[in-house]
């Protein structure tokens, strides 16, 4: 069973559109926070088959339909910090479903403008 922390994570209404329309596309999807920076971290989108979480990985909370996990170790040494999922233009450079989409999720910081809770749609 995954650790659960708590809601550390939030989406743009951008990425929360694309989830809606990879959800209707493949069926339930879940997010894996990849390593590196944490400002412009990428963020892989794969199906709930394909992404079981492991013991090691934490639940960082939702984003619309789909859960966001990190890697603890890595969660941890990047400071638990809090993560605003978002859409860039261009493929992603490893495989994730929103690649067909010819655009990719991207992590940044949250910046100290409001941001609207990604586990309340309006």
């Amino acid at each position: 069973m995954t650790k659960f922390a708590i809601q550390r994570v939030r989406a743009t209404p951008e990425a929360l559109d694309l989830i809606d329309r990879l959800v209707e596309k493949n069926g339930p999807v879940a997010l894996l926070q990849t390593g590196g920076c944490c400002d412009g971290t990428t963020t892989r989108c794969l199906t709930r088959p394909e992404m079981l979480p492991s013991e090691d990985d934490i639940k960082l909370g939702e984003v619309g339909r789909a859960p966001v996990y990190v890697e603890a170790d890595e969660y941890e040494r990047w400071g638990r910090p809090a993560f605003v999922i978002d859409v860039a233009d261009g493929t992603a450079g490893a495989f994730s479903l929103e690649g067909l989409e010819e655009v990719h999720f991207v992590s940044r910081a949250p910046s100290d403008s409001p941001q609207q809770d990604a586990g309340q749609r309006h």
